[in-house]
């Protein structure tokens, strides 16, 4: 592959996803880390990336497909009820990870009379219980993406690497039979260092994420402690997840 082909392909990539690390880069155009760093500093002298600490963001998206916002509109009533539901399974007084999804969003809509200790990389989550008196909110460091709302990088991985908590909420892109994918590599590494930090792992997964693979793998079924949903799971998941010994919670 030349480097022109390379770098088309990088630029592409973060056409769709945004932003990725430089070792997801080089394993999308099969060549070193250092190569894809002078690739991606060529396309930053054109204006087309950005290098960021560890990886590199695409200056000027096309879509607004990853925004907070937008992605908070899609599928709205589901996760409103699973946003309850999955708040019904906390106890009072636990530590709690939240991760950046927009179902996790709902589900901290309701935490705050269980009176948690709350670790978020979530920019929303953070300024929703900015004002809260009853709970204690750790929010990562890590780069900002502000149309995300989320932060990012080395600095977000190596704070939950450091923490262990009594509960991980979690969001992801798609479940099938082989497991839990999200849409991007640099949220995947945040991910995995969440779900090591927590004795409990409970996901949030409107019905639409059903048999969808996203990117990304983030982890396997037997993972996951509980699932949070909607409607009733596929037949074909269901059973994967019963297999797993995953408790599934229809929130109706």
């Amino acid at each position: 592959m030349t480097g022109e082909e390379r770098q088309k392909r990088i630029e592409d990539h973060l056409l769709k996803v945004e932003f990725a690390s430089l070792d997801e880069l080089s394993e999308l155009v099969d060549t070193s880390v250092s190569t894809v760093r002078r690739d991606v500093i060529l396309l930053e002298t054109r204006g087309v990336v950005r290098r960021t600490h560890g990886g590199a963001r695409l200056v000027n998206p096309k879509s607004d497909e990853f925004t907070f916002n937008t992605r908070d509109t899609h599928q709205l009533s589901e996760k409103e009820l699973i946003g309850r539901k999955c708040a019904d399974l906390i106890q009072p007084n636990q530590t709690l990870i939240i991760d950046a999804g927009t179902t996790c969003y709902h589900v901290a809509r309701y935490l705050e009379p269980k009176a948690p200790q709350v670790f978020t990389n979530s920019l929303p989550v953070a300024n929703l219980f900015a004002a809260a008196n009853k709970l204690e909110v750790v929010v990562s460091g890590g780069v900002i993406y502000p149309r995300l709302g989320v932060l990012v990088g080395p600095l977000a991985v190596e704070a939950f690497q450091k923490i262990r908590a009594d509960v991980a909420i979690m969001s992801c892109g798609g479940v099938t039979t082989d497991g839990i994918s999200n849409s991007h590599g640099l949220l995947i590494d945040i991910q995995r260092a969440m779900i090591h930090a927590a004795r409990r792992v409970i996901f949030c997964i409107d019905s639409s994420k059903f048999g969808r693979l996203s990117i990304s793998q983030l982890c396997d079924l037997e993972t996951i402690d509980v699932v949070v949903t909607d409607k009733p799971v596929p037949a074909d998941i269901a059973k994967a997840l019963r297999k797993a010994e995953v408790e599934i919670v229809v929130a109706q």
